[in-house]
């Protein structure tokens, strides 16, 4: 009798946790699906201007006449600190070809922002260079969510974008858009 209740106890366990993970796996494809639909929202739309603050000093605005990459991201973003390394093996590849990267840190501009950004670009051995946020660039490009990232042509406008983890697939997506921008 009493392993039969021990026996049922062990059963619910298991449909409670069965449970718990097929919930966690639809949020999280909710949240991919949507995150690759939003990216949509971008195409073929003109880039505002506008010129932030950068990291170090000094400002900078979102480079004319030139292909760029533009990625909103936040030190506190998982999905971000998963793709940093790849967006830093991209740009120093591709900045050879005379891709500007815009990297846009969406950090709330507490007073220790700046220490608390270079020490997320030290311990994640990135180099490019931010550009700081105050909320004016989110909004100029509707950025709803992190990361999101853009690929602007050389007349400014957005010839791919995404919003999410910048994975493999991503990657391999975003080569052949830079190719295809940079092509005469």
């Amino acid at each position: 009798m009493a392993n039969d209740v021990a026996l049922r106890a062990r059963r619910s366990d298991l449909w409670i946790w069965a449970l718990v993970v097929l919930a966690t796996a639809s949020v999280v494809a909710v949240a991919v699906l949507q995150g690759n639909r939003a990216g949509q929202r971008f195409a073929g739309k003109p880039a505002p201007a506008l010129s932030l603050p950068l990291l170090g000093g000094g400002k900078a605005a979102i480079p004319q006449g030139k292909v760029t990459v533009v990625d909103f991201w936040a030190t506190w973003c998982a999905p971000c600190r998963y793709s940093m390394p790849r967006l830093q093996s991209l740009w120093t590849e591709y900045k050879a070809r005379g891709v500007e990267l815009y990297s846009v840190d969406t950090d709330d501009p507490a007073p220790d922002r700046d220490t608390q950004v270079r020490k997320f670009l030290s311990s994640n051995g990135l180099s490019f260079p931010v550009a700081l946020d105050d909320g004016s660039a989110s909004d100029a490009f509707s950025v709803a969510n992190l990361p999101t990232m853009l690929l602007l042509d050389r007349s400014g406008h957005v010839v791919w974008s995404h919003v999410g983890a910048f994975t493999a697939p991503r990657e391999r997506d975003l080569r052949a858009a830079l190719d295809r921008a940079l092509s005469p």
